[in-house]
């Protein structure tokens, strides 16, 4: 995914996510106050403030181990919210 991001950062983010994981971004990553169009850049940097990134002017990007970690629970958090979906139907 960071590979992809490199090669074209103004991706549309369905090419690395699934529209679940898109919406749990959205759901519980708050916009910094600056409006950002919703690129692939834009959502891995969501991913990385999962874990505490704070993605300030001065901070580098967020490292591969930072980004593995946070995939993974963007992947726990997405399953139980399509596990949640079904048992609850909302």
């Amino acid at each position: 995914m960071t590979m992809l991001n490199r090669s074209a950062p103004d991706a549309p983010p369905t090419l690395a996510l699934t529209a679940t994981e898109i919406g749990v971004l959205d759901r519980l990553v708050n916009d910094k106050p600056k409006p950002r169009p919703k690129t692939l850049s834009h959502y891995l940097i969501k991913i990385a403030r999962l874990g505490g990134y704070l993605a300030r002017a001065t901070d580098p990007p967020p490292g591969k181990t930072v980004m593995w970690r946070e995939l993974s629970r963007l992947t726990d958090i997405a399953l139980g919210a399509m596990v949640g979906e079904e048992f609850v139907g909302n």
